[in-house]
């Protein structure tokens, strides 16, 4: 399809929709607006950022772009791992960064609402001033916007307990592909009126529709939490325990992440930071909650138990804020030493069933053999989902490893279809992983889905060129 470019008719009329001051075409913007932050997919500058404050001027914005078959790229933060917001055909890069109200606080029906601007931290940090909990905590929660949650289906630390982003939504108000502004749940918990349209939107890469107010549940805050940070001295031993440990326990962890050796190496490094048993092969980080210290001591002495019976090397117990943030701070400053220090790299996020985990991980370190590449694997190993992160060498060429990295991919995908997994858990498709996506589904499911965005979207103008 040909689309339509920003000429100074459109961008005079963005003016007029959203101020001078919010229309920007500049070099600088341009450039900055042309990438996420996933490494090694293609950059393209946008025709014009736009940066609208309302849905109506959002609403006013889609119906300019339909009128000139002109495309739009919706935008978060930006921290997205799959291009999902690079907008490939340019036209305009709508970015929500300054619709970033909190609109309402509700302890009554335990909500909030909010822009899709808002900083998920931000929420994470005023449900706890109130004694309550936003259960959703993507590993970029300090710098990822809510909107780029639901957009991706965000996932995270927390899902083996609490579910990714979309356990968290019960309503939104959208600007659907051809401008109209509709509304979908609300604060009830229950409701099969129609569709579930809120479950066909969230994760939906911003192809669909445009989220402009979204509705979240709150839980009450659990009391008390134990983090566990679990040195073993076989990889392999710590990926069997988890599925092992989990029936023996009785209750469900929060949390169960997965650092390899060289993963750890990556944020000691970023970090200037140690933790016990750095030559470990390989560290669990196991977090449990409860309302009740007792039961809480009482399952970590247990699990920790069994952990050692299962070749761990020691159990280390954080059961206060300050323990407990300086392992998740290690954790979480796994992706940024990546950046950091090895800029050229491919991080999946390919999802199987837990049964499946031992096989992911140890063919991970076989593949990067035999294409030599080198990889560091880590990840949320309690719900399935693992980083494996291919690095380039630092002598290899650049045309070499876009070979290399090729076939390694193939070999990792090819493995986690036939475990019956999924291509992503949660970074999304978006440019980076759509031309694999015929390993996982067939093509009359794929034309499902194009069939439903045809119906939606018409003219393809919403982040067109991403999934399919």
């Amino acid at each position: 399809m040909k689309f339509g470019k920003v000429d100074r008719n459109i961008s005079k009329r963005l003016k007029e929709i959203v101020g001078n001051e919010n229309v920007r075409m500049e070099e600088d913007y341009l450039e900055k607006y042309s990438k996420d932050e996933t490494s090694g997919v293609i950059t393209k500058k946008p025709d014009v950022v736009v940066f609208p404050t309302s849905v109506e001027q959002v609403s006013e914005i889609v119906k300019l772009a339909n009128e000139y078959l002109v495309p739009i790229t919706p935008r978060g933060a930006g921290t997205g791992l799959s291009g999902g917001a690079i907008p490939i055909h340019g036209g305009i890069v709508l970015s929500l960064e300054k619709m970033n109200r909190i609109v309402e606080f509700d302890p009554t029906n335990m909500t909030v609402t909010v822009e899709p601007g808002v900083i998920t931290d931000e929420i994470q940090k005023l449900a706890e001033e109130h004694n309550l909990y936003y259960a959703g905590d993507p590993a970029s929660s300090e710098s990822s916007s809510i909107g780029g949650n639901i957009a991706e289906n965000a996932g995270g630390t927390r899902v083996i307990k609490y579910g990714p982003t979309s356990h968290h939504v019960l309503g939104m108000e959208l600007v659907t592909p051809t401008g109209e502004i509709v509304r979908y749940g609300g604060k009830m918990v229950k409701n099969v009126m129609g569709y579930d349209m809120i479950r066909l939107i969230v994760g939906s890469e911003g192809t669909l529709g445009i989220v402009t107010k979204i509705i979240l549940r709150l839980i009450p805050k659990p009391k008390y939490f134990a983090t566990l940070l679990i040195p073993f001295e076989k990889l392999e031993d710590s990926i069997k325990s988890v599925p092992e440990v989990i029936p023996t326990l009785g209750v469900l962890p929060s949390s169960i992440e997965l650092m390899d050796k060289e993963s750890v190496e990556m944020s000691k490094n970023f970090l200037n930071e140690n933790i016990p048993n750095m030559d470990a092969e390989a560290h669990l980080i196991i977090e449990l909650d409860s309302p009740d210290k007792e039961s809480l001591v009482k399952e970590y002495m247990k699990l920790g138990d069994e952990l050692m019976k299962m070749g761990a090397i020691e159990v280390y117990v954080a059961d206060n804020r300050y323990q407990r943030s300086r392992i998740w701070k290690f954790r979480k400053a796994i992706a940024e030493g990546i950046i950091a220090f090895r800029p050229v790299h491919c991080m999946e996020d390919v999802s199987v069933p837990i049964s499946g985990m031992p096989d992911v991980v140890k063919a991970s370190y076989g593949i990067a053999r035999k294409r030599d590449l080198e990889v560091l694997v880590f990840g949320h190993v309690g719900d399935g989902n693992m980083h494996v992160t291919f690095l380039k060498p630092v002598d290899m060429e650049n045309r070499v490893w876009k070979e290399k990295l090729e076939e390694a991919l193939k070999d990792l995908y090819e493995l986690t279809s036939k475990l019956g997994g999924s291509i992503t858990g949660e970074h999304g498709v978006g440019l980076k992983r759509r031309k694999y996506l015929g390993i996982f589904l067939s093509d009359h499911e794929i034309e499902f889905m194009r069939k439903i965005k045809k119906a939606l979207d018409p003219k393809g103008i919403l982040n067109p060129g991403k999934i399919f």
